[in-house]
């Protein structure tokens, strides 16, 4: 009786990871890419999906036969077909462990300008609070604030009660707190970004 076709079997079952690999992993590269953003302060799970399937074709399409080929010298008893699946299946892991060192190494950056934005508003609600005319000074809780320049320069925006204008500053965090706030006129940021792009 020939059983050449339950080996063949066995080694597809065995070997079969690469795709499946491909896709699940895309995903997660997608989560871990939203949760842990590799630049930037954040990312969408479809950009990151897409960039891990990118990435992972690349991979595959690059390393996976020379991988193979290294494979079998080691395993001689793998098909070619399985040694480049099993390269293919490390690249695509090996895709996602870089989503997660990179977005780890970079989820200290993120944290920081955030803690620095924090202040700088804080710096900026108390300025109001102290120097801007009246109406502004109501609503000195409710604020606007876009990035300049991270962990350096933030413009920070009040809307009197009627919503008809704005009172804006810019703060500067490298200065010491009692200079680091400056006026910086009426237009709204909302108005400056689309200016800005």
């Amino acid at each position: 009786m020939d059983l050449s076709w339950l080996v063949r079997a066995r080694w597809r079952l065995v070997g079969a990871w690469m795709w499946p690999a491909y896709v699940v992993l895309a995903v997660a590269d997608g989560v871990i890419g939203h949760l842990l953003p590799v630049a930037g302060s954040s990312e969408s799970v479809l950009g990151g999906i897409v960039a891990g399937l990118v990435l992972n074709l690349i991979g595959v399409a690059a390393l996976a036969r020379p991988g193979g080929l290294l494979l079998r010298r080691r395993r001689r008893d793998l098909p070619e077909a399985i040694a480049r699946n099993y390269a293919g299946t490390a690249c695509v892991v090996l895709v996602t462990l870089g989503f997660v060192a990179l977005g780890t190494a970079h989820h200290a950056t993120i944290v920081g300008d955030r803690a620095v934005m924090r202040d700088a508003t804080a710096r900026a609600a108390a300025w109001i609070g102290d120097h801007a005319p009246g109406p502004f000074r109501a609503d000195a809780s409710h604020l606007d604030t876009i990035v300049i320049q991270a962990s350096a320069l933030y413009r920070v925006c009040v809307t009197n009660p009627t919503g008809t204008r704005d009172y804006c500053v810019v703060v500067d965090e490298r200065r010491p707190a009692a200079r680091s706030v400056t006026p910086a006129g009426s237009e709204s940021n909302e108005t400056l970004a689309r200016g800005m792009d």
